[in-house]
């Protein structure tokens, strides 16, 4: 794979000038996409993910994260011990505009089993959502149903998300500031009916690996007509804040992320979580020890 260089076209470069970006922009891409096969993989094994014989159903939108997301399961399909099918499915909203040939063509050339759902959620949310409200809340409930419900008819015992490190800790900030909860996104969850296993391949990744790995692969992005003009999301600003700590203390939001898996209920203050009305003398040396 060859990530295009500026020099390339250079009409000043020689030969060997074009040789040179060529290997080191090949080298750059390898190493980037080693890096994402190995978080998803970790991802996956941390977190039991993915068993023997299992169907897994990837969520496509169109956008960089689930093309990527694809990639590196099928990657994983490839390489792992043990054996698991995908079916990629793409829900059609039927937003104004939206290209309805790109996927399909991009997932015949790709050979990977497919599906297009095609249910008008667009005009549901559009007369469903007063003026100057996000449309998010409605959207996702509607697209999280359909795909759900889908999964079940085909018989996919997981459904695979693109979400990536970056969305868990907005989640986390999102929650923390305007609702007044510690909760962010789980690696691997079951639905509220039971019926569900969801499971986020990419919850290892950071955003900016994936955004250049996507540029690199060329995948034929979608962009969202929806939601994804909103200019006024919240999550729109955490994700300015995040960036903004990475320009200026890189690791701060991997290191908020580590904090997710390593908690210490006793030193918070929910009272389901920790006894602390019982906490006594006597049990102190065995609580410390724990921690």
């Amino acid at each position: 794979m060859t990530i295009s260089n500026p020099q390339i076209h250079d009409p000043r470069a020689t030969a060997d000038d074009v040789s040179r970006d060529t290997r080191r922009a090949d080298f750059e891409f390898n190493k980037l996409a080693k890096r994402l096969r190995r978080q998803v993989g970790q991802a996956v094994v941390d977190y039991g993910m993915i068993d023997d014989g299992d169907l897994v159903m990837v969520c496509l939108s169109g956008g960089k994260d689930s093309y990527t997301m694809l990639d590196m399961l099928m990657s994983l399909q490839r390489n792992a011990p043990i054996r698991f099918e995908l079916l990629a499915v793409n829900l059609d909203q039927k937003q104004p505009g939206f290209p309805a040939e790109v996927l399909p063509e991009y997932l015949r050339a790709l050979g990977v089993r497919h599906e297009i759902l095609e249910e008008d959620t667009y005009s549901i949310v559009k007369a469903s959502t007063p003026e100057g409200k996000i449309t998010c809340p409605i959207c996702s409930r509607l697209r999280r149903g359909i795909l759900y419900s889908h999964a079940v008819r085909r018989g996919a015992n997981k459904i695979a998300l693109g979400h990536h490190m970056d969305d868990v800790v907005a989640t986390l900030f999102l929650n923390l500031f305007h609702g007044g909860r510690l909760k962010a996104m789980p690696p691997k969850l079951k639905s509220d009916d039971g019926r569900n296993i969801v499971i986020r391949p990419l919850f290892h990744c950071r955003e900016a690996d994936i955004e250049r790995y996507s540029q690199a692969r060329r995948h034929p992005i979608i962009p969202c007509n929806l939601c994804g003009s909103q200019e006024n999301l919240q999550r729109r600003k955490v994700g300015e804040m995040l960036r903004s700590w990475d320009r200026e203390q890189p690791g701060r939001v991997e290191n908020i992320a580590r904090a997710l898996a390593n908690v210490s209920p006793s030193h918070l203050a929910d009272t389901t979580l920790f006894d602390f009305a019982g906490l006594s003398q006597d049990n102190l040396l065995a609580i410390r020890q724990v921690e």
